[in-house]
């Protein structure tokens, strides 16, 4: 079993794409601090190694997508997808997908919508495991006073990411 991988520059930073079984498995910042923990996770829990690919149409199809969004001719992907982690983990990947292109929420507005507020840390932390990150939006997520907050490709993709969906605007941040 293999998962094809390929890489993507994107105006923002290079990510690294995978894809199991016709699914897209890893959407990730190629440079993040977790890269050999997801990596790892990922090989783990599907029992399968990176190869290099070719010609995997899910890859081929989200590179087209994310082109397109990054053109902001894209709101919305429709990619399959194979979220792979525990149960909370795709509870919180779940709910960061039902976030709409343009808007944020914070990490207490997030607990409180999985009906979970003492688990902000523990959201904090499965928003931070996600391995596909702009399809599953965990950008979208900020501090509770606004601010931007860590982010796997660093907090100035973050910044142009919601600036791009016109979540922010550039005289919102310097008020921070």
């Amino acid at each position: 079993m293999s998962i094809q991988i390929s890489a993507y520059k994107s105006p923002y930073g290079e990510l690294l794409l995978g894809a199991f079984e016709d699914r897209l498995c890893l959407c990730d910042w190629k440079y993040r601090k977790q890269r050999s923990a997801i990596d790892r996770r990922l090989q783990e829990k599907l029992n399968a190694s990176f190869t290099d690919d070719k010609d995997s149409e899910v890859i081929i199809h989200t590179k087209k997508q994310l082109k397109e969004y990054f053109k902001g001719d894209r709101k919305n992907f429709d990619i399959p997808l194979l979220m792979v982690g525990t149960n909370f983990q795709r509870t919180v990947w779940q709910a960061l997908k039902k976030i709409s292109f343009g808007k944020t929420y914070s990490y207490q507005e997030l607990s409180k919508k999985l009906n979970n507020p003492l688990a902000i840390r523990a959201i904090a932390a499965a928003n931070g495991a996600n391995s596909i990150s702009i399809i599953i939006p965990c950008h979208r997520v900020i501090g509770s006073d606004g601010s931007l907050t860590g982010y796997a490709g660093g907090l100035p993709a973050k910044e142009k990411l919601l600036q791009l969906e016109g979540a922010i605007s550039k005289t919102q941040l310097k008020l921070f």
